[in-house]
């Protein structure tokens, strides 16, 4: 008869939050952050609700673990390229697509502040492309935190866009209705650009503007 290896205690093996973290984000996938509970999770991993507190003491920490993850392949984006202005663009563009991988990718990432080696090497990268283009350190963080908001708040908008589905075009035609009904003429001259932007498009522009300056 084999005998019962021993029980360990403490902290579940750190190799175990990968798995959990890999979890999640399926679970993320096939619900979206607002099903997202810890004893969901708990279920999809097979373990009790107390046991991942082990991994994670609060859900913050798993959102936090989640955008590292996320964030694992965002510096390949600018592989091979040499010119550091076009390795920013690529950087950012990068990070749009990453975020976009993962159902509400942008509401997980934002407000997070991970240091794992995917979020740091990605900043790292980016602000070392940022100082090549002639930027002091102090400016090229600057730089670095504008296009990473503005990118995480566009991706916020693309997913809120995508989630509602079937429900936009009829928010479309109410916002039409409200701008024509009221005193909006610039608005009502404009209005196809307002409810018809290709969002892709609309993120490159505004990618050019905030890098328009660089050197």
């Amino acid at each position: 008869m084999t005998a019962h290896q021993p029980r360990t205690r403490g902290r579940p093996p750190a190799a175990d939050r990968a798995h959990v973290t890999a979890a999640a984000l399926r679970l993320l996938d096939e619900e979206g952050l607002d099903a997202l509970t810890m004893r969901k999770l708990a279920s999809a991993v097979g373990v009790q609700v107390g046991t991942l507190y082990g991994y994670f003491p609060t859900k913050t920490a798993l959102l936090t673990a989640m955008a590292e993850e996320m964030l694992s392949g965002c510096r390949a984006a600018a592989d091979g390229i040499a010119d550091p202005r076009e390795r920013v663009l690529a950087f950012v563009r990068g990070l749009r697509t990453a975020l976009l991988s993962y159902r509400d990718g942008a509401r997980v990432y934002a407000g997070t502040h991970a240091i794992g080696p995917n979020t740091l090497g990605f900043a790292e990268s980016l602000n070392g492309a940022l100082r090549e283009t002639g930027l002091d350190a102090a400016a090229a963080m600057k730089t670095a935190l504008l296009v990473l908001h503005f990118a995480t708040g566009h991706v916020l908008e693309e997913q809120a866009a995508i989630q509602a589905g079937p429900d936009l075009p009829v928010g479309v035609g109410r916002l039409r209705e409200a701008i024509e009904d009221g005193d909006y003429p610039h608005l009502a001259e404009a209005q196809d650009h307002l409810t018809g932007a290709d969002l892709t498009e609309l993120f490159e522009q505004g990618l050019r503007l905030l890098t328009a300056d660089l050197p």
